[in-house]
């Protein structure tokens, strides 16, 4: 057996996309919806393919009101909201095709989803597409998991993760009828496998071998983890990756849920202050409390702390303020737009097949970074 691949292995910070003659005129031209046809499901999907993690302070139903419909994002909810609010959420007449529910693979998260759906039924509302996420993606169980929610619910759209590598990708699509595998460890802003565990691959690589193994069958891929700009989200698609899974992109905005710390405004002195000052007053928020769902964090808040045979692999950092999701959500949409027209891509789906990556030893120039 081979011990060591010798073969280099690149990520978002090796390479740059080579721009090429285009005859779009302007970034107004480019189309960033897709049309999506899964091989499993019987459901299609019309979409920008951005996806907004499933963490609990971005996968909130406040960021998912302000982006699934006007602005064509997939967010995928958290898995910690309770039965009864997430029933309620989704028995509307309203589209929520674009509002993934979120489970692993646990014995109380299939029976939680369970009784959500069940209700659904019996109220003849559509059921939800789904996010099977687990951190580790190459267990058995994971598979059969994802194999029994197929049988279940037939028609919904299945993303399932997380893997890295092509066969593992094959393995779910093709045993675990999952329509959209999720790709990445360890590349996540606030994950720590890396470093407490050694595991992983380089994210734009795993982007590249995976797509090519899941397009082969029919499959879709979402790259997830990695984007710490918004370049990185344009090397993600040109890498040929479908859907895009951001998080510590949008986290900060004003739609997400979690902890947050204020600043009180003193209206005599007509300043703001960290500290409440005890009276009624004004406040706005500053910093965002954003941690891996496999921090000590995490697990103190959902699991009553970290078990004996587990360790944390996840940080926990402070988000500033940035403001409204959907400015976000548009400056991201922007940077995608213009990096189609340097490769002479008029929609998304063609953008992959008109990138070519150069290899480099810097992206970027770096004078006025702290």
């Amino acid at each position: 057996m081979q011990k060591i691949i010798n073969e280099l292995k690149l990520d978002f910070d090796d390479v740059l996309i080579r721009p090429k003659r285009s005859l779009l005129k302007s970034r107004q031209d480019v189309s960033l919806t897709r049309d999506f046809v899964f091989t499993n499901s019987s459901r299609q999907l019309s979409c920008v393919p951005i996806v907004v993690a499933n963490m609990d302070s971005v996968g909130t139903m406040a960021i998912s009101e302000s982006l699934c419909k006007a602005q064509k994002t997939i967010v995928c909810l958290h898995k910690h909201y309770s039965v009864a609010s997430l029933t309620a959420f989704y028995d509307t007449e309203e589209d929520k095709s674009l509002v993934f529910y979120s489970t692993g693979t646990g014995i109380k998260d299939i029976e939680k989803m369970t009784i959500v759906f069940n209700d659904l039924r019996l109220k003849n509302r559509p059921l939800p597409n789904v996010c099977i996420d687990v951190a580790n993606g190459y267990t058995e169980k994971f598979v059969k998991t994802v194999t029994h929610i197929r049988k279940l619910y037939e028609e919904i759209i299945i993303m399932a993760g997380n893997v890295v590598t092509p066969e593992m990708v094959e393995e779910l699509i093709i045993h675990g009828k999952a329509d959209i595998v999720k790709v990445g460890i360890g590349s996540g802003s606030v994950c720590t496998t890396r470093l407490k565990t050694g595991v992983g691959y380089p994210q734009l690589a795993a982007i590249l071998e995976c797509s090519d193994a899941a397009h082969g069958l029919g499959g879709h891929i979402c790259g997830d983890g990695g984007c710490k700009t918004i370049g990185d989200v344009c090397k993600a698609f040109g890498a040929n990756g479908d859907f895009v899974m951001l998080g510590s992109l949008l986290a900060g905005c004003e739609e997400c849920e979690g902890e947050w710390e204020y600043e009180y405004l003193i209206e005599d002195m007509n300043r703001w202050q960290p500290f409440d000052p005890g009276y009624q007053t004004k406040k706005r928020k500053t910093l965002l409390k954003f941690y891996g769902m496999s921090s000590k964090n995490a697990m103190d808040k959902y699991s009553d702390g970290i078990a004996t045979y587990k360790t944390s692999e996840g940080k926990c950092v402070n988000i500033p303020y940035k403001g409204l999701a959907i400015d976000i959500i548009q400056d991201i949409y922007g940077g995608i737009r213009s990096a189609c027209t340097y490769v002479g891509a008029n929609k998304i789906k063609d953008f992959g097949k008109k990138t070519t990556f150069v290899m480099v030893n810097n992206t970027h120039n770096r004078i006025f970074e702290k």
